[in-house]
Parts: structure tokens; C-alpha cells; sequence
């Protein structure tokens, strides 16, 4: 016979109660902490690295919330007609869609968007 766990004991559920109304926990994100549009410093470049020869489109330095970003990559997918996802904080685009992508940005409002790696 198994013994099931129970969950009675609130130590187990790694739960944390407070009266205090200005308490942060550690997952919440402070909107603060997000940059203007116009002076984030986004980077796209054509990457092949560790693909079997497949070229990936990477989008780094947007400093969103993680609900904007998967919102920018479901509109990149849709323009590029193609896959993509986001992980750790940088949007991957599959195939070479750079230039459209810059051009993309640029319209939103992100002005130092930039081509690097050649």
C-alpha cells in the first residue's frame, strides 16, 4: 500500500501570507522597470549556430513583459509567414527575415533597432 501525500500541511505548498498591502513577491514584475519604446537598443541578427545549417532569426533587447513579447512573436510569425518562439527573453524567428523584421519594429516605435553579426 502507498501512502499519499497530503497537503494539509502549508509548509509543503511553499505559500506565503502577508498583511503588509506593499508586499512584492518575487515573480510579480515591476512595470517601472520597463524602457520606453524609443530608447530600448533591440538587436536582430541571422544566427546558424547548432541548427544543421537552418538560419533563425534572434530579436534581443526588448525589455517587456512576457505577455508583450509572446504578442510580438505571434506577429512576426504572422507577417513572415513562418514558426518562431520566445525563450529567455529573446524572440527566435525561423529563416532569414531580418530586414522585414527591423522594418517591423522601426514602424512600432522601436527606434534603435539595429543589424549586427555581418
Amino acid at each position: 500500500m502507498s501512502k499519499q501525500k497530503s497537503f494539509n500541511d502549508l509548509s509543503q505548498l511553499n505559500l506565503a501570507y502577508s498583511t503588509n498591502p506593499n508586499q512584492k513577491f518575487e515573480n510579480e514584475e515591476d512595470e517601472s522597470e520597463i524602457i520606453a519604446k524609443n530608447k530600448q537598443r533591440i538587436r536582430v541578427r541571422l544566427d546558424t549556430k547548432l541548427r544543421a545549417g537552418k538560419s533563425v532569426t534572434r530579436i534581443t533587447g526588448l525589455e517587456e513583459s512576457a505577455q508583450t513579447l509572446e504578442s510580438l512573436c505571434k506577429n512576426f510569425k504572422q507577417k513572415c509567414g513562418v514558426g518562431g518562439s520566445v525563450k529567455e527573453d529573446e524572440i527566435m524567428i525561423q529563416g532569414d527575415h531580418v530586414n522585414k523584421i527591423i522594418a517591423e519594429l522601426i514602424a512600432m516605435g522601436y527606434k534603435d533597432t539595429k543589424r549586427t553579426g555581418g
